[in-house]
């Protein structure tokens, strides 16, 4: 069986609202046997891969040095890459749907690389002025987006 991968992009500084959805999206992906692909730090990271973990489900940190000690508690697979923020397009392009929670640069440029590549991307309450990416209100309407879409590129790919 294929492993359902959907990147979740975010600040690794997030407010209480924001890691409140984060992890409840991550607990909510889990449950549909979603895999969760993200950069591993902290904030929307860490609380998606916690939201994700204690459902039961899988997480995978794609780090930006070399340390795996850097990756947040929650993350189960850790890959180091040494690249910086470059490692910010591998990330987006592991997810077949990408979900958008808060952030700044780094996920600005990891919805440009998602949305070059054809990915389908929505945001929960920010990033909707960017042409191409859904916005959407809840954990719940992102997870009806990721579901709705996650067909929708190559099914033999990820």
């Amino acid at each position: 069986m294929a492993v359902k991968l959907v990147a979740v992009i975010g600040g690794a500084i997030a407010d209480p609202e924001e890691y409140s959805i984060a992890r409840e999206l991550g607990r909510n992906l889990a449950d549909e046997g979603y895999t969760i692909v993200c950069g591993g730090g902290t904030g929307i990271m860490e609380a998606v891969c916690r939201g994700a973990r204690e459902a039961g489900g899988h997480t995978i940190g794609i780090l930006p040095g070399v340390n795996p000690s850097d990756a947040n508690a929650y993350v189960e697979t850790i890959l180091v890459t040494g690249m910086g923020t470059s490692r910010n397009r591998i990330i987006s392009l592991s997810g077949r749907v990408v979900v958008a929670v808060g952030g700044m640069y780094g996920t600005l440029s990891e919805i440009a690389f998602a949305l070059q590549a054809g990915r389908p991307v929505c945001a929960v309450g920010t990033w909707n002025v960017i042409d191409g990416v859904t916005p959407v209100n809840s954990p719940r309407e992102a997870l009806e987006f990721v579901r709705e879409n996650f067909g929708g590129i190559d099914a033999e790919h990820n």
